[in-house]
């Protein structure tokens, strides 16, 4: 079975949201390449750039990434359900 982008992305966010937090699909049609998703809870933020199993992101995504880890914020990319939800577990947090 081929796992897709979108199914890892529900399934972490359906985990995430049962741990507490808020999450939001992050559109901006101004600026392209933003990450996917935002998860906020207890004044902290996880940006995720969700992909397909072994999927890398592109050159524009790369650059939005470095832009956002100079202002103070991870981008984390992931492609496995398991390595996203590893995010929410309440020791990391």
């Amino acid at each position: 079975m081929n796992i897709r982008e979108r199914d890892i992305e529900k399934a972490v966010t359906d985990h995430a949201k049962k741990k507490g937090w808020l999450s939001f699909k992050w559109t901006s049609p101004a600026q392209r390449f933003v990450p996917d998703r935002l998860y906020f809870k207890d004044s902290k933020v996880i940006m995720i750039e969700f992909k397909r199993p072994g999927g890398k992101p592109t050159k524009g995504q790369r650059i939005m990434h470095k832009t956002l880890e100079r202002a103070g914020f991870a981008v984390r990319v992931i492609d496995s359900v398991e390595d996203g939800k590893s995010l929410f577990l309440e020791e990391n947090n």
